[in-house]
């Protein structure tokens, strides 16, 4: 759960390789809050420029949203996106 090439997360939450695991992300401008298994990984981190993982350096703009997994296959199950809209806007 690092943010990729930034920020290592504040602890090991993982479960182990085979078990679904539970992630809620919120991210707001450039601040993310992570909460994996229950437990809180990151806290408004803040996410100081792109990753590499980015398509583009256009980070004004909403999306696009990638899933990735590191080292292995991964399955995805029942993923939501709610929107948030800043007060003002």
């Amino acid at each position: 759960m690092a943010i990729y090439s930034r920020t290592a997360p504040a602890v090991n939450a993982s479960k182990p390789a085979g078990e679904w695991q539970t992630m809620e992300a919120v991210i707001v401008g450039n601040r993310v809050t992570v909460v994996l298994n229950g437990q809180k990984v990151h806290d408004n981190a803040e996410i100081p420029a792109i990753t590499g993982g980015a398509l583009d350096a256009n980070e004004l703009e909403p999306g696009p949203i990638l899933l990735q997994g590191d080292h292995g296959k991964v399955w995805f199950r029942k993923v939501v996106v709610t929107p948030i809209r800043r007060s003002g806007r």
